[in-house]
């Protein structure tokens, strides 16, 4: 054996001492490591893979049996509940001879902000008679997507479904050229209206923006989402909101395309045989026995992404890391100012404010009756934790498929690296599965659900505030379990609710757009 001399043995002390150095500056001094230090928590939360909060539930889980009478009524589609779309009768309406001038809006936000801002966008020209010049669509700070509308969007569908209805122009003319978001960017101009409250009248825009529009023959709205009210407007209005969205916004035809091919892999997994790469089709096994589910398959939107993780300041299991991680996360992008900061974890999850994790909304749908053989489409765009976080989900649905195990590289060249692409995929896939579920609210979960009403689509909405408190007893067996959840989602698998005062139209598109049948 070889002796380690005294000077060696040193300089190996004092290099393990330095190595620990440099990953403790950070800490000590993290004002000099700024782009390092909002990176770290990441690197952090990684080193201790999340292991399962609910081990008993889980064991029960990976053993359940479910009898063809359970698969039957789960997978049956939604009766006919006495409502039908309005929307779509062709419009009599007649355009006025002369247009008051164009309508520019700057839409924030993601891929189904956005959409909404679009019809909201379509309803205000209407009611200015307005030219409407197809809608700008920001970079999202966030994912740094610089998709325009043309990239998502059909323009030559969308123009010619409401061509009786309102006047679009693809670009601005040749004499507004200057109106561009660099003009406004740089001065206070004449010709930008910013001051548009949030859910503002139609009467707002007709004594406030009008007359910019009489002066200047164009007006600039930004910000513009979710500046239009979705009370006391005229029924024609509400119509043609819902026209905008249920008919003029199809997707680009490679959008659809690439959307056609996943949604037949997942229903005929078993169906294709050796093509060549340009039409690569998977074969990946599961639902081959002769069950109620075969050939159908259940999109599942997972929103469990840093900024929802951290907003919450919900504890999701992965230790002190994870905990530093977040909170880190909280004071760069929010300093800290979290409303749900003041409150326990215990107090989050009894109050249903808490995301569901992976390995929770695997346990909901065990519990409604889905088994191991069900064809489950992950429907994300980036999952807090990675392939960690989701292993638990995976391990109770082990069929479980996304873009990238359906699809080869070369069909996702396309939309790789854009979000606006990505989730408009997701969002083609949504509406064509046989039922969607949302592991919790927000723009893709009110932007799905709404169209899923509108075409009377099952939907499972999860019971937030109930599954909260069964995930906190810990003493539940998996039948009590089993059965408070099943109980507890009985009128929340896409019945139909009216929609309320201040709600949104895009979400509850009954009564406004739909008529009693």
């Amino acid at each position: 054996m070889r002796h380690i001399s005294h000077s060696e043995s040193y300089k190996q002390r004092g290099g393990t001492m330095a190595g620990a150095l440099v990953l403790l500056l950070p800490f000590l001094f993290p004002s000099l490591f700024t782009p390092f230090s909002h990176a770290l928590p990441s690197v952090l939360s990684e080193w201790n893979a999340p292991k399962p909060r609910h081990s008993r539930l889980l064991k029960s889980a990976l053993q359940r049996q479910t009898s063809d009478e359970q698969q039957a009524e789960l997978w049956m589609p939604l009766a006919h509940q006495g409502w039908r779309p309005c929307a779509r009768s062709g419009s009599t309406s007649t355009l006025p001879e002369k247009s008051q001038g164009y309508i520019q809006v700057f839409l924030d936000g993601g891929l189904n902000q956005q959409r909404m801002g679009i019809c909201d966008a379509v309803a205000l020209a209407k009611i200015l008679n307005a030219t409407l010049i197809i809608p700008h669509l920001e970079v999202n700070p966030v994912w740094q997507d610089s998709s325009t509308f043309m990239d998502i969007f059909d323009v030559d569908h969308f123009i010619n479904v409401l061509k009786d209805d309102i006047r679009i122009a693809k670009e601005l003319p040749e004499e507004y050229f200057w109106s561009t978001r660099e003009y406004y960017a740089t001065a206070i101009r004449a010709t930008r209206v910013k001051t548009a409250p949030v859910h503002a009248s139609a009467n707002w825009y007709l004594e406030n923006v009008l007359p910019v529009l009489q002066s200047y023959g164009i007006a600039a709205i930004a910000p513009f989402s979710h500046r239009l009210a979705f009370d006391n407007m005229p029924e024609d209005i509400q119509r043609l909101r819902c026209k905008v969205n249920f008919q003029a916004l199809d997707f680009v035809p490679h959008i659809r395309a690439l959307g056609d091919a996943l949604v037949n892999r997942l229903r005929y997994p078993h169906s294709t045989s050796e093509v060549d790469s340009a039409s690569y089709l998977k074969n990946v096994g599961g639902g081959s026995k002769d069950k109620q589910g075969t050939g159908k398959f259940v999109v599942l939107h997972l929103r469990f992404d840093k900024d929802m993780a951290a907003h919450s300041a919900c504890d999701f299991g992965g230790g002190k890391a994870e905990k530093l991680a977040l909170a880190k996360y909280r004071q760069v992008i929010w300093q800290g100012r979290v409303l749900n900061s003041q409150f326990t974890d215990e107090e989050l999850r009894s109050q249903g404010r808490c995301p569901l994790t992976p390995e929770e909304i695997g346990l909901l749908l065990a519990a409604l009756g889905f088994d191991n053989s069900t064809r489950l489409y992950l429907a994300s765009h980036k999952v807090y934790g990675g392939a960690a976080r989701i292993s638990t989900l995976r391990s109770i649905f082990p069929f479980m498929e996304d873009k990238k195990s359906l699809a080869s590289t070369e069909e996702r060249a396309q939309i790789k690296g854009k979000a606006s692409l990505l989730a408009a995929v997701d969002y083609y896939v949504s509406m064509h599965s046989d039922i969607f579920i949302s592991a919790s609210p927000g723009n893709m979960h009110n932007a799905v659900v709404g169209h899923r009403t509108y075409e009377n689509l099952k939907t499972i909405r999860p019971n937030m505030a109930l599954l909260g408190q069964l995930f906190l007893n810990k003493s539940l067996t998996w039948l009590e379990f089993q059965e408070a959840v099943v109980k507890g989602h009985k009128s929340r698998q896409g019945l139909l609710r009216l929609r309320k005062p201040e709600q949104s139209i895009y979400t509850y598109p009954a009564p406004d757009c739909m008529c009693s049948a």
